[in-house]
């Protein structure tokens, strides 16, 4: 049984850091307690404040190998990320200082009653069907959030790839700050340094690196893909140090989440599975680590006597009620949709197994490196910090 960690929002999170950050940078809105490890008074010391986030880079890729010399030397210590374990709660949470029980995203499909369809959430992409709205339309609709950028009292950057930069999510959530897309990680290192360099006013950069955690997804956590594009940040981090040195800013590091890889024989594929199917009002969503189910009342015995039979040595279940009273999510106040965005019933993977359904006409597509759950190799994330 792989080793088992619940999100802090108490002191050792990422929403704590968001919080240190935000409070530093001259924000008065004060949601969480500030990350232990670092304080507000630690960051405000400084002139700029740097976060760079590699995604999906967790603890244990960090400091298993020896592809980051320089992120090891500084790595100040370790949070835990939110959940779901993943990039569309956790990227949100660290663009806007909030955990998802506040910002309510939920995971990477989310059913949405405000327009009654599912969505891959990032790209604001319907699963099935034609989209009822096109992407640019749909944030105001569905996000009630402020960025983290509008809350700070000082100039603001989002350095991104430029895929992403201009798409209706990163819109939305870089919005009082400047944004600019970069083509390859050396553009990225060279557009900090610019921004950092002669700066005439304190500044709060945030810098966006996608390629681990893809590659990861790929390959898995351990491929020499991966711990090249880990290796190839390094030496650009190194750099950048030598080149900042002297600027008094604040360089952070860290991540959304982290990693375990599943291979195929762990993977339950609901087409297996055509009686529980048919207890589900509409497919899975969430993540394949941790999946909200859709259940009729007058369903609901036959469910978790399905899952209770056959699910036993793969999953959790639990009522999706009971983990947002628990805090999974974060503290209250709550969002208000975030009951209807989390389903009935939330499976949560065990070791290394996941579930996946797949809809009439979707592209089939596997994943050996995947994330969303509690197990500490997804949870816990690296904290880079040093002052140059």
């Amino acid at each position: 049984m792989r080793s088992t960690v619940l999100p802090d929002y108490t002191g050792g999170g990422i929403v704590n850091l968001m919080q240190s950050i935000a409070t530093a940078c001259g924000s008065a809105r004060s949601l969480y307690p500030e990350l232990a490890a670092l304080s507000a008074a630690q960051l405000a010391r400084a002139r700029h404040v740097v976060l760079l986030v590699i995604d999906g880079l967790g603890l244990r890729t960090l400091t298993r190998h020896t592809a980051s010399p320089h992120l090891q030397r500084y790595l100040l210590g370790s949070m835990t990320s939110v959940f779901p374990s993943t990039t569309a709660s956790a990227i949100t949470a660290l663009m806007t200082g909030l955990a998802p029980a506040q910002h309510g995203l939920t995971g990477w499909h989310m059913h949405l009653d405000e327009i009654d369809q599912t969505l891959s959430i990032l790209p604001l992409t319907p699963r099935l069907g034609p989209a009822k709205l096109l992407p640019d339309a749909l944030p105001p609709r569905l996000f009630d959030h402020d960025s983290l950028f509008q809350a700070l009292d000082r100039e603001c950057s989002v350095v991104a790839p430029k895929s992403i930069v201009g798409s209706a999510f990163n819109n939305w959530h870089s919005r009082g700050a400047r944004t600019t897309a970069y083509t390859a990680l050396p553009d990225m290192f060279a557009c900090l340094t610019e921004l950092l360099q002669d700066a005439a006013q304190p500044r709060y950069v945030y810098a966006y690196y996608p390629d681990v955690d893809s590659l990861s997804h790929h390959y898995g956590t351990d491929s020499r893909q991966a711990q090249q594009a880990l290796a190839d940040f390094d030496t650009l981090f190194g750099q950048l140090l030598r080149r900042l040195r002297g600027s008094n800013t604040w360089l952070l590091v860290t991540a959304d989440h982290g990693f375990i890889d599943s291979p195929a024989r762990r993977v339950i594929n609901l087409d297996d599975h055509p009686q529980l199917a048919a207890l589900l009002l509409r497919p899975l969503c969430g993540e394949r680590r941790a999946a909200y189910c859709y259940v009729a009342a007058d369903h609901r015995p036959a469910f978790e006597a399905y899952v209770r039979h056959h699910f036993t040595r793969a999953a959790h279940l639990y009522a999706s009620e009971r983990l947002i009273a628990a805090g999974w999510f974060g503290p209250p106040p709550y969002h208000p949709r975030l009951a209807s965005r989390v389903g009935d019933y939330t499976l949560v993977m065990k070791d290394n197994w996941t579930i996946k359904d797949w809809l009439p006409g979707e592209k089939h597509y596997t994943m050996l490196g995947v994330h969303g759950g509690i197990s500490s190799n997804e949870m816990r994330v690296p904290l880079v910090a040093l002052l140059v």
